[in-house]
């Protein structure tokens, strides 16, 4: 019986850790992101780095991504910059590699 708890407590460590990580990437992600966007608007430094911070916060809105697709696409084109939600959507996908990059050391 003990080693079943013990199993139990062990896969309840890894869902609770996996689902931080989980997290933390996005978080990062969408930091790099707002980095991104923020350079194709030409921000100034502060600038930059309070819109990086109202990009991680505008994914706390609802679930998915598609809160800070949203914000990304609202905010590039009031900038009159000519970007598709699909080039969003690419840089999405190549900020997750990149964060994940950054906090696993390319695991």
């Amino acid at each position: 019986m003990t080693d079943f708890k013990d199993r139990e407590r062990a896969e309840e460590a890894k869902f609770a850790l996996d689902g931080e990580t989980a997290f933390r990437i996005a978080a990062r992600r969408n930091r790099l992101l707002g980095e991104w966007a923020a350079g194709l608007m030409n921000l100034t430094p502060e600038e930059k780095d309070a819109y990086s911070k109202a990009v991680v916060q505008a994914d706390f809105e609802e679930s998915g991504d598609e809160d800070v697709v949203r914000k990304l696409l609202g905010d590039l084109t009031a900038s009159q910059k000519d970007i598709t939600e699909a080039d969003i959507r690419v840089k999405l996908e190549e900020m997750t590699v990149e964060a994940r990059r950054q906090l696993l050391g390319g695991v």
